[in-house]
């Protein structure tokens, strides 16, 4: 797998801007099947920054309902990389 097949995108909540600004700590989304050192790999190689520990999450899917028909949201893998002092990961410089 390469950089962005483990990858999939950021996650960019209330939270996970909190966890940015007081812990340095950055959350993406990334393939179910990817473990740790992918993930700190793919992370230093595609945004240049020095990685500290990485630690993951897997996710349930919801059941959600429409009337009578049940349906599921898919299971995916969150990962929430903690990023060495200095080093910055922007996902909207212009704004």
């Amino acid at each position: 797998m390469t950089g962005h097949d483990v990858i999939k995108r950021p996650l960019i909540t209330e939270k996970t801007t909190r966890q940015k600004e007081s812990s340095n700590q950055v959350s993406f989304e990334v393939d179910r099947r990817a473990n740790r050192i992918e993930i700190r790999k793919s992370v230093e190689k595609i945004f240049k920054v020095k990685v500290i520990g990485v630690r993951t999450v897997q996710v349930k899917g919801k059941i959600k309902r429409r009337g009578r028909i049940l349906g599921k949201r898919k299971d995916w893998k969150k990962a929430i990389v903690t990023l060495g002092t200095g080093e910055r990961i922007d996902f909207f410089e212009g704004a």
